[in-house]
């Protein structure tokens, strides 16, 4: 019992355990079991058993009943429950009482008395008032039980409260989804007769997607909602119900005074209770709070400051992420629409409704528009569409008589005549018509041209085959060497042995030089011999 009591002297002179395991030969396991020992004794009744032999359970039993009393701190409570308004620490209210009071116990002693002050005087909550029309806090609730069709199932109920006079709108809800969050806050504004400049909400998934309290992330259509009734959504933040506390009573009233004990037929009649319950009920009660009926200071007070209501209600529509296909479509119910080039392979977001489909990029910027298709069908705009993926047939056979223009005007010519006679099967047959320049001269597409026109002959076959006849006739015509003709070097061969032969054959008439030169010589001859009736005058 004198080790415990040294220890717990050590202890409240402010000693570290491994000081006092040191000196009195303890461990330090041990000094800190009889510190938690001493703390609890601080705050808790003495429970000593009859007959206890520990000296830990006397000693601190005989400490508990004496422990307020026997503070050195009583007689500078004033004093330190002014520092503690000031937010000080209990290092600095030690060091300020020993300074300027002249105190002599220990810290540790300070640091209890701190700490009982501040369980008994707790920080009180800041009550928050805004001005009329300026906010109105959401919140779900669960509703009352709807038996239907022998199925027993529970309801939600999303309430909001406008804080100023405390006027409300309930509707009950089988889920909490993002299009009923926006019916029902819609249905509130319009039974307001107008909407708030905030809304404070809790953060629940229909409306945030990330709960941030300085930068959440909401839900895309949430904010085009807002904008569309000119508010501004203000989650609270996470764990915090004290931010929204018109709300949290509101949904307890609701819940203990309208729905308690009660169950109902179906969702609507649930619906029809709580619209009668508002207007009969919460709207006539004095409001404990403000002094006055809730209906009198809505109609008075808070009705005028609403914001006016938007001519017409927020355009509902589906959405949801989209991944551009390798055709540079995305599928939305079964159907499929273009978006630019740019955006394969990456993701989009959609949004459609009844008529149109419009896509958005991360950035929510508009990147198209479409009107609705069945399914089933596409609905391409040919701006989405790269060049290079767009055929000829496709761009029209006015594209297409332009390049007959160019070939001719006999190709031009064919092509209109063509057209008129085939009609809109005549658009593929002029585009192989327009390639035939590719393969063929322009001359050649022109004389068949004429020809085919001229005989009115309107298939591309035929066409082709005119082609290769007036090629084929322009060849032979021009033609400078062919199998049947032979080249002039075999001739002048046959010359030169003939003579060489002959030259053999008649030695005497002298050496005649091989080459070209003797034949023309002889040939010459041979004609003045003809002109002189036969006979030569040379040997």
């Amino acid at each position: 019992m004198a080790k415990v009591s040294a220890i717990i002297g050590l202890l409240e002179q402010g000693w570290r355990y491994r000081r006092i395991a040191r000196e009195l030969g303890v461990h330090r396991e041990t000094v800190a079991r009889y510190d938690r020992l001493r703390l609890a004794s601080d705050s808790k009744p003495a429970k000593v058993t009859p007959g206890s032999d520990d000296p830990a359970a006397l000693i601190f039993g005989s400490l508990r009943a004496t422990s307020v009393s026997r503070s050195q701190c009583e007689p500078c409570l004033s004093t330190i429950e002014g520092k503690l308004e000031q937010e000080l620490s209990a290092n600095r209210i030690f060091h300020d009482l020993v300074a300027e009071h002249g105190f002599t116990g220990s810290y540790s002693s300070v640091k209890r008395f701190v700490r009982k002050l501040g369980k008994k005087l707790p920080l009180p909550f800041r009550r928050m008032e805004c001005e009329p029309g300026a906010e109105g806090q959401v919140d779900f609730g669960s509703g009352a039980w709807v038996i239907e069709n022998g199925k027993k199932r529970r309801p939600h109920v999303l309430r909001i409260t406008l804080r100023n006079s405390r006027k409300s709108y309930s509707e009950a809800v089988w889920k909490q989804t993002t299009e009923n969050f926006i019916r029902c806050i819609e249905n509130a504004f319009r039974s307001f007769g107008g909407a708030t400049k905030t809304l404070v909400i809790d953060n629940l998934k229909a409306a945030v997607k990330n709960a941030d309290w300085f930068d959440p992330d909401l839900n895309p259509k949430v904010l085009a909602f807002a904008r569309h009734y000119g508010f501004v959504i203000l989650p609270t933040k996470p764990y915090t119900p004290q931010h929204k506390g018109k709300i949290e009573s509101g949904i307890k009233y609701v819940r203990n005074n309208a729905l308690k004990s009660r169950t109902f037929k179906s969702l609507a009649e649930q619906n029809r209770f709580l619209a009668d319950w508002e207007n009969n009920v919460a709207d006539t009660r004095i409001h404990g709070t403000t002094q006055k009926q809730v209906r009198r200071m809505f109609e008075e007070v808070e009705r005028p400051a609403l914001q006016p209501l938007p001519s017409g209600q927020f355009p509902f529509y589906h959405e949801g992420k989209r991944k551009v296909h390798r055709d540079g479509h995305v599928e939305v119910a079964r159907s499929y629409y273009s978006v630019p080039p740019e955006y394969l392979g990456r993701e989009v977001w959609v949004r459609w409704n009844s008529r149109l489909v419009r896509v958005f990029n991360e950035k929510l910027e508009q990147i198209a528009v479409h009107s609705r298709v069945e399914a089933g069908k596409f609905n391409t705009n040919r701006a989405h569409l790269v060049d290079e993926k767009i055929s000829a047939v496709e761009r029209g056979a006015e594209f297409l008589l332009s390049g007959a223009v160019r070939i001719g005007e006999d190709s031009a010519m064919w092509a209109r005549a063509m057209l008129e006679e085939r009609g809109i099967e005549g658009v593929r047959v002029l585009q192989g018509f327009v390639g035939l320049a590719g393969k063929h001269p322009a001359y050649a597409i022109n004389h068949a041209s004429r020809v085919a026109l001229r005989s009115r002959c309107f298939r591309l076959r035929q066409v082709r085959e005119l082609i290769k006849r007036s090629t084929r006739q322009t060849e032979l015509e021009f033609a400078e060497e062919h199998e049947i003709i032979r080249p002039l070097s075999e001739y002048q061969e046959l010359l030169t042995v003939f003579f060489r032969e002959r030259n053999e054959r008649e030695p005497a008439t002298g050496a005649i030089t091989e080459g070209i030169s003797p034949v023309r010589h002889d040939l010459h001859d041979g004609s003045q011999a003809a002109r002189s009736g036969g006979q030569s005058t040379e040997p």
